[in-house]
């Protein structure tokens, strides 16, 4: 048995069984590095190619190969290798030989090829997606070329579905796990900082925490919010995100009512692909499902168009044209403040509203959050200016 092996955690050690790709997520601290360089050690063999790939050239340098627990630090003393900085290349005595890589310079994987590759801190890549394509498509050597990546996790598409794939494996571990390589007051000042928040849970825990701190909803806020609708409403409103075009966004459609002091989430009535009379006629109708008192909607797109459209589609309810003075997220915030106190209450479960809310204001959103803009500016009227927005025009 090496040393390694006896004092590496579960964790740090490659899984057993046939795997494409071995996923690392550990806190702070939790011996990544280590793990990765001792993978990459354990294949080293004469002809052997690897890549290692990691944010920035630097940090393959500093980090991966000549930091504490890089590839030459923990090299056998009769199989060092060295760096040629021109070549950005890591030789060993042995003949096997590893290609430094920035993940800023995805074109840079285009064309080599390699048996194995250690791609470390994956999600501070900037483009991760993009990079791993280009890495897995250089992994063509050998009969089984297989992909190390350790990173402290952070929300994001790329991870989850490298997490979802059918090859990869996962091993976690957590900051306090490595404590014995850790110094005490670091891992007590850290803990005394951040124990128990969010950022303690990604980053000393190594968990996966839904939405990042850019987020304004997370999974489990939305989860508790749910609850029954009142016999009665102080206020009913029916909130309106109309799109540029029929073939473009969809037109958001949002019903709410307050209650004393909780507003109520009662529909998603969002639909795509709609003519403004389409869509106008859906908001009549739910005016007139749920007695609405109002119909609040957005004109910065439609301007009078909106008003003219809502009458000739027989809308009978006051409305209420708003514009949007401040960004999504500005606008967002005061209303999720009134979820984090429990105030808003969703009578269903409402999917595809709630993913566009847990998205807004992060790099998740890759389309226009309409459903989540209609909710924002029914909440907003009913909870907090009693009125959509201030400076609003009155039809």
């Amino acid at each position: 048995m090496t040393e390694w092996a006896f004092y590496a955690t579960e964790a740090q050690t490659p899984p057993p069984g046939e795997w494409l790709t071995w996923l690392f997520l550990g806190g702070r601290g939790a011996g990544k590095t280590r793990a990765g360089a001792e993978w990459v050690k354990s294949l080293i063999q004469k002809g052997l190619r690897f890549a290692l790939v990691g944010p920035t050239l630097h940090d393959v340098r500093e980090v991966m190969i000549e930091g504490p627990s890089g590839l030459k630090a923990i090299a056998d003393e009769g199989n060092r290798p060295s760096y040629e900085v021109s070549r950005k290349r890591l030789r060993w005595p042995n003949g096997a030989v590893a290609y430094a890589y920035s993940a800023e310079d995805p074109e840079s994987l285009r064309g080599p090829q390699f048996h194995y590759a250690w791609a470390d801190e994956f999600c501070a890549w900037r483009q991760p997606a993009e990079v791993l394509a280009m890495l897995r498509m250089g992994l063509r050597l050998g009969n089984a070329p297989r992909l190390c990546v350790t990173t402290t996790p952070k929300p994001g598409r790329a991870l989850k579905t490298l997490m979802a794939e059918k090859g990869t494996v996962m091993t976690r571990s957590n900051t306090a796990g490595n404590y014995f390589n850790l110094a005490d007051p670091f891992l007590q000042g850290l803990k005394g900082l951040y124990g128990g928040t969010r950022l303690a849970a990604q980053e000393l825990e190594g968990l996966v925490v839904e939405d990042d701190r850019r987020a304004l909803w997370r999974a489990e806020d939305l989860g508790r919010c749910l609850g029954n609708r009142p016999p009665a409403f102080d206020d009913v409103v029916v909130a309106v995100d109309p799109p540029v075009s029929s073939t473009g966004d969809a037109c958001g459609i949002v019903v709410a009512g307050r209650r004393d002091n909780r507003a109520y989430v009662l529909e998603d009535a969002t639909l795509s692909g709609a003519t403004p009379q389409g869509w106008a006629a859906v908001v009549a109708a739910k005016i007139a499902q749920y007695d609405a008192h109002r119909v609040v909607a957005e004109a910065n797109q439609g301007g009078d168009m909106v008003r003219q459209v809502l009458l000739s589609a027989g809308c009978d309810a006051p409305v209420e044209l708003v514009h949007a003075r401040v960004g999504k997220r500005a606008r967002a915030e005061p209303v999720a403040a009134l979820y984090e106190q429990g105030r808003v209450v969703h009578t269903g479960r409402f999917v595809a509203l709630e993913e566009e809310m847990m998205g807004l204001g992060t790099e998740e959103m890759r389309h226009s959050p309409d459903r989540a803009d209609a909710l924002v500016w029914a909440i907003t009227a009913l909870m907090i200016t009693g009125r959509a927005e201030p400076r609003m025009r009155r039809l």
